[in-house]
């Protein structure tokens, strides 16, 4: 019984967090739509070239699954995480959280462009890509330091703190795997590539 009921209050925490999205206002559904659109095309965009090449009985190491597995587990997460960040705790973002969410995606978003090019012009796009997804870390690894700092001090909402860790570790894991099909030549790419018109 105790094990239902920590589950009944998770998801009432989680409802009562998400509820909060009644709260936004025209400027914040449009950033929260081109955000969570910008993370979903990822997601969708390497769902969508893996599935094709399987359809067509390319095959993929095992680990190249797990790319969209993690933009689709840091996609819903952030999905639920930027509902707070655009209403309780928009004072907190003005006073620098904001930066530093800026600064992981002006890096996240450029490694995993790097990393694409890295198929035709390895040697040109290695470095920039390593670099970028090592600030892309060390942001996040600030930004968590934040949640932690308020979670501390104001004792509540473990959502924002799950949300952000699930996010954390999907961004992990496919950055990592999406590397490792790098350094293997990404085997696969070329024959899936052949199915596609353009």
């Amino acid at each position: 019984m105790a094990k239902v009921g920590n589950i009944k209050l998770v998801m009432t925490e989680v409802a009562d967090y998400v509820a909060n999205i009644r709260r936004f206002e025209s400027s914040d559904w449009t950033r929260y739509a081109m955000w969570i659109g910008t993370i979903s095309s990822l997601f969708i965009g390497v769902t969508t070239f893996l599935t094709v090449g399987h359809v067509n009985g390319v095959e993929y190491p095992g680990y190249v699954w797990f790319i969209p597995l993690g933009a689709g587990m840091f996609t819903l997460a952030l999905s639920i995480d930027d509902i707070g960040h655009r209403t309780m705790y928009k004072a907190d973002l003005k006073k620098g959280e904001g930066h530093i969410h800026q600064m992981i995606v002006a890096t996240a978003v450029p490694s995993v462009m790097a990393l694409c090019l890295c198929y035709e012009h390895p040697e040109t796009f290695k470095m920039p890509a390593l670099g970028l997804i090592f600030l892309s870390f060390f942001y996040s690894i600030l930004d968590e330091a934040m949640h932690w700092q308020r979670y501390m001090t104001k004792k509540f909402d473990r959502v924002e703190m799950w949300s952000h860790f699930v996010a954390i570790l999907g961004h992990v894991i496919m950055i990592a795997c999406w590397w490792q099909w790098y350094s293997a030549g990404y085997p696969g790419v070329e024959e899936t590539v052949m199915h596609f018109p353009f």
